[in-house]
């Protein structure tokens, strides 16, 4: 069993920067695929980005390629999130989750597929 905490999120102007980072307990995250998805309101949940646990092959959506950096610290057992140049339709509620399946890293993951998920942190962008 993995436990996720997401943290970081928070209130920022447009063109600013949020380092999330999403925390594990109960087992190393260097088994697993690690994914950052969104849910905005009235929205469905999207795929953000994603990173590979053997390779640390990373995959990001197009609306957020080049503003975005996913990692991993497997020595601290987080994957963080650094997102820079904020627009306002980055904001919502952003999860991590993690797959225990092999992924690649050349595709989104699926949200549907993913064992485990932390319960999100706001990320608010005003204008």
């Amino acid at each position: 069993q993995v436990q996720l905490a997401e943290s970081g999120g928070g209130l920022v102007q447009a063109g600013g920067s949020l380092r999330l980072s999403c925390a594990a307990s109960g087992r190393a995250l260097s088994g697993y695929a690690i994914g950052w998805f969104r849910q905005a309101p009235e929205k469905e949940r999207e795929f953000v980005a994603g990173i590979s646990w053997n390779m640390g092959r990373t995959y990001y959506a197009d609306s957020v390629k080049g503003r975005f950096t996913i990692s991993r610290d497997n020595a601290k057992n987080t994957v963080p999130l650094q997102m820079n140049g904020l627009k306002p339709e980055d904001t919502a509620v952003y999860y991590c989750a993690a797959d225990s399946a092999y992924y690649s890293g050349s595709g989104p993951l699926n949200s549907y597929a993913m064992d485990y998920w932390g319960k999100g942190t706001l990320v608010t962008v005003s204008s």
